[in-house]
């Protein structure tokens, strides 16, 4: 019997001036582990003493933006997209970072319509700090549960819906296919619980321990005590 083949998905992380780079940066790290030619070179850690771990899903990540000229983050080198917003390509995993400027009067007008074009035919739509806030301004957050920054929790709550569902004490939180985590670091984690749902505990363990990322739980937030939220 021949071994299952691995699944390609496309990934689309969604940049914008004053971005923060590691909202996005630390899910790219792990998620970039699984891509086609990482896969294919049996690179550590998902292949060790002559054995490879079966992964169900290869990573194709694009990183889109209103023009390929380089974006300004919050801190760090400029970043070269690779795709624009005015792509007719769809994307089965979206992946939305926040920063200084990750509030709907903050980033482009195509980012959010290439969020409302996009979401409903994708697999999975994750956002990281500030990233749900722009994800709101949507609508498509509208009837779920989210959380965000907690530094800017408060006025993300009073500027959207009341339909949604802030959740002030979470690490990242979990809505269908829809997940959204705490500020920075946090999307890390969130990643990290995105692959033990998408390949199985053993690959995300094995990743985990290459990049030393520390678990958290879902509900392991101290900085909803840190900034008076509950």
């Amino acid at each position: 019997m021949s071994a299952p083949k691995t699944e390609v998905w496309s990934v689309g992380v969604c940049l914008y001036d004053y971005v923060t780079a590691l909202d996005f940066a630390g899910p790219v790290e792990l998620l970039g582990f699984l891509t086609p030619k990482r896969i294919a070179q049996k690179v550590a850690p998902l292949h060790k003493n002559g054995a490879s771990l079966f992964t169900k899903v290869a990573f194709e990540i694009d990183y889109l933006s209103v023009s390929l000229n380089p974006v300004v983050p919050d801190s760090g080198p400029r970043l070269v997209p690779t795709q624009l917003y005015s792509t007719e390509k769809q994307y089965d995993i979206l992946l939305v970072p926040g920063g200084s400027g990750g509030h709907p009067k903050g980033v482009p007008k195509e980012l959010l319509e290439f969020l409302k074009r996009q979401a409903p035919k994708a697999r999975y739509v994750l956002a990281v700090c500030t990233g749900s806030w722009v994800l709101a301004a949507t609508g498509l957050l509208d009837g779920k549960r989210a959380t965000t920054a907690k530094d800017s929790f408060i006025e993300t709550k009073e500027t959207t819906s009341k339909a949604i569902e802030w959740v002030p004490k979470a690490r990242w939180v979990v809505d269908g296919n829809y997940w959204t985590s705490s500020g920075v670091t946090a999307g890390a984690n969130m990643a990290y619980a995105f692959l033990v749902h998408i390949e199985g505990k053993e690959v995300a363990e094995a990743l985990r321990g290459a990049i030393e990322l520390s678990l958290k739980d879902a509900d392991d937030d101290e900085f909803a005590e840190f900034f008076g939220l509950v």
